[in-house]
């Protein structure tokens, strides 16, 4: 499916690589995004997974805050859909450690030191119903 019209990702533009379907944001990265007409809203699905900047009225900036997928709706002034996107988050290299201590689990963002990562609250129920699934044995 095409983009939307008015809609082109800095890595579309000549000399970067396109992105096969949505946006793709690495976590703690940030991302250009240019559209072809004045943005006057701006709405991200799950703020906890991406943040949106408004640099101007043509020029977002996207970064990634947590690991998933969202999406992004872009407005004119009008009310009228610029933009209706999917956001996907996800770690850079997957250079990640996760230490399962009995219950207690750690993770570690490993780029290049390891050092504790930022989880989404859905990242942490799945880890807590995997430590449940061990501890009973299942």
């Amino acid at each position: 499916m095409p983009p939307p019209s008015g809609y082109m990702p800095a890595a579309a533009m000549p000399g970067n690589e396109a992105i096969p379907a949505g946006i793709h944001v690495v976590m703690n990265h940030a991302k250009i995004v240019k559209l072809s007409s004045a943005a006057a809203t701006v709405i991200i699905g799950n703020p906890e997974i991406a943040d949106a900047t408004v640099r101007d009225a043509q020029t977002l900036v996207l970064t990634g805050r947590g690991f998933g997928q969202t999406n992004l709706v872009i407005l004119d002034a009008g009310g009228n859909p610029i933009l209706d996107e999917r956001i996907a988050v996800s770690r850079e290299n997957g250079a990640a450690l996760r230490i399962y201590r009995q219950a207690e689990i750690e993770t570690l963002s490993c780029e290049p030191f390891c050092e504790k990562a930022y989880l989404t609250e859905a990242e942490l129920q799945s880890i807590r119903a995997i430590a449940e699934a061990n501890d009973t044995g299942n």
